[in-house]
């Protein structure tokens, strides 16, 4: 990984220059399976234990719903929301190794681009770059995040504001990390290469200390490549988690990670127009004249419109997470959570704007982000009876303190002193250290990072209150009922020197109650009917609450609500079918663009349904198989009725495993996207596609085995996802990975 400096006015960064030796080394004995995703739930009445190659959600939900948004340990059958949980064992069959990989398998969302530095989930056509949680804490800075420490991620739809607070509208993505487990000692090594170049390595170790502790360390070294050029990059990740038993009822965790992620920046390609060029003195086409008039450029499929050493995000992060649990007897339990985290990030970016005429367009900047972040939660689980009727009471109260310090500088090219600029690429395009040329060496011009955007200082204070009581009114009729209080706090200081005085420091306090009503009813004990109704919000700061200028900080939080009825139907022990009909409606308040002085009412309606089966079909075979249909439209506004981009309407993935001896095994699976738009304006569309990956692991003993993985098994050109209709990701051709696991 070469180094790389910048070097402008106002404002500099220099990278740190590393060196990753990756170690082939491999363990030589044999972890148990299930050891290897288990994890200690000291609240739950009775332990559980899931064995790694378990499919079905029902199982996976109860090894970990503790830690997870259901604080009360229901069966998911019982939960009235729509839920999707992967494991750690099907997250390595299937070789995911990025929440990317992992939403293409998962029914209800997609990804977006992210720019190209962070991840970018859809969640039922709401776009979202915050709504990630580990253990159910705040994880809402912006990065690609890792899953060598995980045991499993769960994906829980529809608006979740009772359990995480703001944001949520369309769902939020749950990490569930690896803990150090009492009585079990175990280690595994994986290794893996693949044919672009990169290459990983994870080691997961767990030392049991006598009966009342336990130390697990998990790390992972990679070294990123993939198809695009400039494209490479590493990441580090050290995870130690220690677990002691303070008595025979409180169980204390505690867990440090260390991040280091570098990565080369890709905004992917631009759309061109197949309108034909407007006559002389020809009216401008109107908006629904122009739907659908861009398409993808796949002849620029193998440009890199990024700079080779500029294009470029750093982040470093520590993160202390300590968990108390405690039961006061079989109905009383409690938990308490406290964490604080640093992270320190840039990122620096060249990419297309427009593309016309054999024209690309080129912009550019450089963002800063430091952030601290301080969270306190505790929750209280009780079971009790009132006459015959059952509860479930839980009750919780969290603290977020949140101070961030961020900025963004916009190049600037010396031929126009303008942050962007049209190039011929007829002859070529190459773009390094701000630099622009052709293929023949002629210089275009050059771009530097020195005219400031923005400078802002902010602070959050976030107090949070909820009560949830799950009602047994019959042995087959559950009614859930519960609110959330949370007060909001911001406030925001503006550094920027042309910003007028009397808007340099602004404050805002939202205090909202969210409520959630559920009904569960269950004819027959492995069969569930629901419907539930839940509402959320998020303040006019936004997901990263970088400002708060603009008029936003009159302007009340944006405002949804969820209608879902739904199935959930065990038919087997390791075998269920899920189905859920939603609706969900988001309302936001904006200044009209034709009238400065006047307020509108935008609305986003949303409305689907998806089904799922997972589990065991026979003794061999396991499937899990989505499917998703969804609409979605913004009403009012320049975009009344144009259907919410990166939405396609149907959405379906199946991943097959067989089991064809005890030591060797294989599987194959599909994921297809219907086709979206790009855009708000649905001008640009990204093209429908099918991929084919598949895998085969086989154990040359109980102490070595070797896995391939090969994606995109037929070699089809796709375009998965976007972040304007000029930045459109290029899918990766087939390429294969292989993963050597030892065991001592």
């Amino acid at each position: 990984m070469r180094a790389r400096k910048f070097t402008f006015t106002m404002h500099k960064f220099t990278p740190r220059l590393r060196q990753i030796t990756f170690p082939l080394a491999f363990s030589t004995s044999f972890l148990q399976a299930q050891t290897s995703s288990s994890t200690e739930a000291p609240l739950e009445l009775e332990e559980t234990v899931v064995t790694a190659d378990q499919y079905v959600e029902t199982r996976a939900v109860e090894q970990a719903n503790q830690i997870t948004a259901y604080k009360t340990g229901t069966q998911l059958k019982d939960v009235p929301q729509s839920v999707s949980v992967l494991t750690a064992d099907q997250i390595q069959q299937q070789g995911i190794d990025s929440i990317g990989d992992l939403i293409e398998y998962t029914p209800g969302v997609t990804t977006s681009q992210g720019e190209g530095h962070r991840d970018a989930v859809v969640f039922r056509g709401v776009r979202s770059t915050a709504d990630f949680f580990v253990d159910g804490v705040r994880d809402d800075v912006q990065y690609f995040r890792s899953l060598y420490n995980v045991d499993q991620v769960e994906v829980i739809k529809g608006p979740n504001s009772l359990t995480f607070g703001r944001g949520g509208t369309g769902g939020v993505l749950n990490r569930v990390f690896k803990k150090a487990i009492i009585g079990e000692d175990f280690n595994e090594t994986r290794a893996s290469l693949d044919t672009f170049g990169a290459n990983s390595f994870q080691f997961d170790y767990n030392q049991s200390l006598q009966e009342l502790a336990a130390l697990r360390l998990n790390v992972h070294f990679d070294n990123l490549d993939n198809h695009r050029d400039f494209f490479d990059g590493e990441r580090i990740g050290i995870n130690p988690t220690f677990t002691y038993k303070l008595g025979e009822d409180t169980t204390a965790t505690f867990s440090y990670e260390y991040a280091d992620h570098e990565r080369f920046i890709d905004r992917g390609i631009p759309s061109v127009s197949i309108l034909p060029p407007l006559p002389a003195g020809a009216p401008q086409p109107t908006l629904n004249e122009l739907t659908r008039s861009r398409v993808v450029a796949r002849n620029l499929s193998g440009i890199t419109f990024g700079d080779s050493e500029l294009n470029l995000n750093d982040l470093e992060s520590h993160t202390f997470r300590v968990g108390l649990d405690h039961k006061f007897s079989d109905q009383w339990k409690a938990r308490a959570t406290a964490f604080y985290g640093t992270y320190d990030k840039v990122y620096s970016n060249f990419f297309p704007s427009d593309f016309e005429n054999g024209e690309v367009e080129i912009d550019g900047y450089i963002d800063r982000t430091d952030r601290q972040r301080f969270t306190l939660a505790g929750d209280l689980v009780g079971e009790f009876s009132t006459g015959p009727i059952e509860h479930k009471l839980l009750v919780g109260a969290e603290y977020i303190n949140t101070s961030s310090d961020q900025d963004r500088f916009n190049n600037v090219f010396d031929s126009n002193q303008d942050d962007q600029q049209f190039f011929d690429i007829s002859n070529g395009f190459n773009l390094s250290n701000g630099i622009v040329s052709d293929d023949n060496g002629n210089v275009l011009d050059v771009g530097t990072f020195t005219d400031l955007n923005d400078d802002t200082e902010t602070t959050i204070n976030v107090y949070s209150f909820f009560i949830q009581d799950e009602i047994a009114l019959h042995e087959t009729l559950d009614l859930i009922v519960g609110a959330r209080f949370d007060s909001f706090d911001i406030e925001v200081q503006d550094n920027d020197p042309d910003t007028p005085a009397d808007q340099r420091f602004l404050s805002r306090t939202d205090n909202e109650v969210t409520p959630r009503f559920g009904l569960v009813y269950k004819p027959i004990e492995n069969l569930s009917l629901y419907a539930s109704y839940s509402e959320s919000f998020l303040p006019r700061s936004g997901e990263q609450f970088a400002d708060l200028g603009g008029g936003d900080d009159a302007l009340d939080p944006d405002t949804a609500r969820n209608l879902e009825f739904g199935i959930k139907w065990d038919i087997q022990d390791n075998l269920a079918f899920t189905f859920s009909y939603f609706d969900i409606e988001q309302s936001t308040t904006d200044t009209d663009p034709n009238d400065a002085g006047a307020l509108v009412e935008l609305d986003t309606e949303i409305s689907g349904f998806e089904a799922q089966l997972k589990g065991q079909i026979t003794d061999f075979w396991h499937l899990s198989a989505g499917y998703n249909y969804i609409e979605g439209e913004q009403v009012g506004g320049a975009t009344d009725d144009f259907r919410l981009r990166e939405l396609p309407r149907h959405t379906l993935s199946m991943w097959n495993q067989f089991q064809i001896t005890e030591d060797f095994s294989f599987g194959f699976g599909a994921t297809y996207q219907d086709e979206s738009f790009a855009d708000l304006n649905n001008q640009a569309v990204l093209p429908s596609f099918i991929r084919w990956d598949a895998s085969a692991r086989y154990n040359f003993s109980e102490d070595f085995g070797v896995q391939l993985n090969v994606e995109n098994i037929f070699d089809t050109d796709y375009f998965q996802n976007a972040h304007t209709a000029n930045n459109i990701s290029v899918g990766a051709p087939v390429n294969a990975r292989i993963t050597f696991i030892g065991r001592f």
